[in-house]
């Protein structure tokens, strides 16, 4: 299961907003794109690199088109089940 912080939630709301200033449909998409590359981390939840500044295993990113996607592996429950944190901001994991 993946939980967005509500930090997170925030940053996806600003993302949209200022996407959507110039093209509601692109804001729409863009936020729907971010949303679905982190569901795939449910089945593979190491498939982000490592976080260069903190070198730590259970944090990792991924990125989609400029957004950078940090994220945390709590525990992982099953072979293609985990309980990961989305954040945005390094001070906050």
């Amino acid at each position: 299961m993946v939980k967005w912080t509500n930090p997170a939630r925030n940053d996806l709301k600003e993302i949209h907003d200022f996407i959507k200033k110039d093209s509601p449909y692109y804001a729409k998409k863009v936020i729907a794109e971010i949303i679905n590359k982190t569901k795939i981390l449910n089945e593979f939840p190491k498939m982000g690199n490592l976080v260069p500044e903190t070198n730590i295993e259970s944090i990792r990113e991924v990125f989609q088109y400029s957004y950078r996607i940090i994220y945390r592996i709590k525990k992982i429950i099953s072979k293609s089940s985990l309980l990961c944190t989305v954040k945005w901001n390094l001070k906050t994991l």
